[in-house]
């Protein structure tokens, strides 16, 4: 039985809730064990919990990012683009970008299993 759309958006709004709310955990709850995630302001993936652990702390401690998802459009294979308006700050919380990009996400099983930044 494939993924309903609703389920689908509600997981990723989950993920962007928790993301922004700097609550790890429940953001990698809803993740595979084997997840891919872009590092995108250092560039390459990191791969697993523990190594996205890791890339958001590290993250964290440089900049203040917060994204907003505008738009969920469902692709095929399982695939979910999100725009979204993402806004970041340096740690004194001057403006670093602002701009909206799209998200990539790969849905497993219900869970987030990869994610790629789209120009």
């Amino acid at each position: 039985m494939p993924d309903q759309p609703p389920l689908l958006i509600e997981l990723l709004r989950a993920a962007y809730a928790a993301f922004n709310a700097r609550d790890i955990d429940a953001a990698l709850a809803l993740m595979t064990p084997d997840v891919a995630w872009p590092k995108a302001f250092k560039g390459g993936f990191v791969h697993g919990p523990e190594e996205v652990r890791a890339y958001w702390t590290e993250q964290w401690s440089e900049i203040n990012p917060h994204v907003e998802p505008v738009a969920f459009h469902l692709e095929d294979a399982g695939q979910v683009l999100v725009e979204v308006h993402q806004v970041v700050r340096d740690l004194t919380g001057a403006v670093l970008t602002d701009e909206h990009v799209g998200h990539r996400f790969t849905i497993e099983h219900g869970l987030i299993q990869a994610m790629e930044v789209c120009p």
